[in-house]
């Protein structure tokens, strides 16, 4: 090769390395111009996300995706939307229609209305203590004979329940036969005196006027006296047996009148705030369906059971039918009117141990929690003392999931805390 070609070929090369090294620099030069602009773009996304108090950006439906500029979900493609510093501090989170309805998110309007409510006891029923007669004997003698020999039997009043032979009663008759005779022959002040103590000692032996009269009609003196029933009703008690002795002061009868009864029913403590006598209450028996009985709280006990913690209310029946007997079990429910109150539906309300929280509805898929004070329960509702106001929207249905997104998305620990919403 001669000396000229040689001369050519080492130009060509040297012009080729020339040229590669210009690529190269230009690449070089406009990759760092890129990083360097991408950089300064970062930096004015971050900047203006700062100014617009945005804390970062995520997608609806992946929550897990969080970004610091705008851009697609990496995920599904959607659009991410803006989380603000201010809905993280009080774990307010943003949800949008679609996953509404996937989640199940219902809602309804924080309202007034009128409450009432039913308080449900277990009763039993008892017998009408002021309804109850005794028939005791102020002396002592012998059952002669026995009309009334069983219990449960119906008596009515002044009928003979049996006749009794006394020595001290006879005694005392023969007494008053005598001074009454003297007192018709003499009609002096001291046999009426005498007559008149002698008639006294009678009734207080327990005899009853109407007896003592015929006792002075006949002019003879029983000596088996008719004991009679001091009331109507039914026997529910008998120690008495034809030709037994019985001893003065013992009861041989007691009588019922089961036309009213008592029912003694159990209500819990917390309950016994809202029971108020002359309240309306509804009585029914398990083994008799589709009937109920009617009546009022009649009284309330001023002690509790220590071991139930419930205290006794009574509830008076009228019960002509018979249909209702002592010791009856029942199933008692009172009426409560609790007038207007300020209520949500109870599903709306989410319990973290102490506090009350529910999800407010912001308009625009905003949901935020809010910490409320709870008051009485009726009907599915509970009544709100403090943290809503009328009107205000809470989520009832699809909460929990609700609840634990808002604890993901949370900066601030607002759910371990103890602070409520603002």
């Amino acid at each position: 090769m001669s000396i000229a070609e040689r001369g050519g070929t080492r130009r060509y090369w040297v012009l080729l390395a020339l040229l590669l090294l210009g690529v190269a620099g230009a690449a070089i030069w406009s990759s760092t111009r890129d990083r360097d602009g991408s950089e300064v773009a970062k930096e004015q996304v971050e900047h203006h996300a700062h100014e617009e108090g945005v804390a970062y950006y995520t997608c609806p439906m992946h929550t897990s995706v969080q970004q610091p500029s705008p851009g697609k979900c990496p995920i599904c493609g959607m659009d991410l939307t803006p989380v603000k510093q201010e809905d993280l501090d009080s774990g307010t989170i943003v949800v949008d229609e679609v996953r509404r309805q996937q989640i199940g998110v219902r809602t309804a309007a924080v309202e007034l209305r009128n409450v009432s409510r039913q308080i449900r006891a277990v009763g039993q029923v008892k017998v009408d203590e002021t309804r109850l007669s005794d028939v005791n004997l102020r002396m002592s003698g012998w059952v002669h004979r026995l009309h009334v020999e069983e219990t449960g039997q119906r008596v009515r009043k002044g009928q003979v329940l049996f006749t009794l032979y006394s020595p001290e009663l006879y005694a005392a008759e023969r007494e008053y036969l005598t001074t009454l005779k003297r007192d018709r022959e003499a009609r002096s002040d001291t046999s009426s005196e005498l007559t008149r103590a002698s008639e006294q000692r009678l009734r207080l032996l327990g005899m009853s006027q109407g007896q003592i009269r015929e006792l002075a009609r006949r002019g003879e003196a029983w000596e088996n006296v008719p004991v009679v029933a001091p009331s109507t009703g039914y026997v529910i008690e008998k120690d008495v047996v034809e030709g037994g002795r019985i001893e003065a002061g013992t009861r041989v009868y007691r009588i019922a009148d089961l036309s009213r009864l008592w029912v003694d029913a159990e209500v819990y403590e917390s309950d016994l705030a809202q029971v108020k006598k002359g309240q309306p209450v509804s009585v029914q028996l398990p083994y008799v369906p589709g009937q109920s009985f009617e009546g009022t709280v009649d009284y309330i006990y001023p002690t509790l059971d220590g071991v139930t913690r419930t205290g006794r209310v009574r509830v008076a029946l009228d019960n002509p039918g018979l249909t209702l007997k002592p010791d009856m079990y029942a199933d008692v429910a009172l009426a409560v009117d609790l007038g207007e109150r300020l209520v949500i539906p109870d599903s709306a309300v989410i319990y973290t141990g102490p506090r009350r929280l529910v999800f407010v509805d912001l308009g625009e898929g905003r949901l935020r929690p809010q910490e409320i004070e709870v008051g009485v329960r009726a009907a599915g509702y509970v009544e709100v003392t403090h943290g809503l106001e009328p009107g205000d929207i809470v989520v009832t249905s699809g909460n929990f999931l609700i609840a634990a997104e808002s604890r993901i998305r949370s900066a601030t620990g607002y759910w371990g805390g103890g602070h409520g919403a603002h």
